[in-house]
């Protein structure tokens, strides 16, 4: 881990952890909101989409914005 700025490593983590709260968080919410299972699919995409896109913008530039862990190690192999 010589060449990788730790600043990166956090920045992915950080991603791919709030990345991971919205899509659980919101499903969740979706699925006591509705039993109308395309309004549900709409109350998670919505969160996770506008998230992803403050994700991408903030920490992209920093990071890469991969927000995967395997496709973060693909790159590091």
């Amino acid at each position: 881990m010589e060449g990788i700025p730790i600043r990166h490593l956090a920045s992915e983590a950080l991603g791919t952890g709030f990345l991971v709260a919205t899509v659980v968080g919101s499903g969740i919410m979706a699925e006591r909101l509705t039993d109308d299972v395309a309004l549900q699919l709409l109350c998670n995409a919505l969160p996770t989409g506008a998230v992803l896109v403050v994700l991408i913008t903030t920490l992209g530039p920093d990071s890469g914005a991969h927000f995967n862990p395997a496709v973060t190690l693909a790159f590091l192999i």
